[in-house]
């Protein structure tokens, strides 16, 4: 139970002090299942805190104070990502805006967020076509990874 409330205080970036308490770091643009997959790892026990990436917004020094093994890259494909928030959109009832599911930018977003995933020096998966479950899978891989070469 203690996970999943660290997942839900610390999700989307709410308080960025999270990442130093934090078993795993998510960073990723919008709708890159970074939310589900926290409370997924929560239920699975580990603390986990996620980050969106906005052009617009430098990410938190906070995240470049951590050791980047413990911070983990979410990205998909452009065109996945575009009809994923497309529908997002009609679902809240919301007109498709110019920036959200327009496919120019995302693709600068994602363009971005693989910048500063490259400036962490952290793993990068990519979720296209992954369930929550499979990602995590693959972060629990790495984790584990990780601890055996500490």
């Amino acid at each position: 139970m203690e996970a999943v409330e660290f997942a839900v205080k610390y999700d989307a970036g709410k308080d960025f002090r999270g990442v130093f308490y934090a078993d795993v770091v998510r960073i990723g643009v919008s709708r890159t299942s970074k939310t589900p997959l926290s409370m997924y790892l929560a239920h699975k026990g580990l603390k986990a805190a996620n980050i969106p990436l906005v052009p617009e917004v430098n990410p938190p020094e906070e995240l470049f104070s951590i050791s980047p093994k413990k911070v983990i890259g979410l990205t998909l494909q452009p065109e996945l990502l575009n009809s994923i928030r497309t529908e997002r959109l009609k679902t809240l009832g919301l007109e498709v805006g110019p920036d959200y599911a327009n496919l120019e930018r995302i693709i600068q977003e994602l363009e971005y967020g693989q910048s500063v995933m490259k400036r962490l020096g952290c793993p990068i998966i990519d979720v296209t076509s992954k369930a929550v479950e499979e990602i995590a899978s693959i972060v629990l891989e790495i984790l584990n990874k990780e601890d055996e070469n500490d």
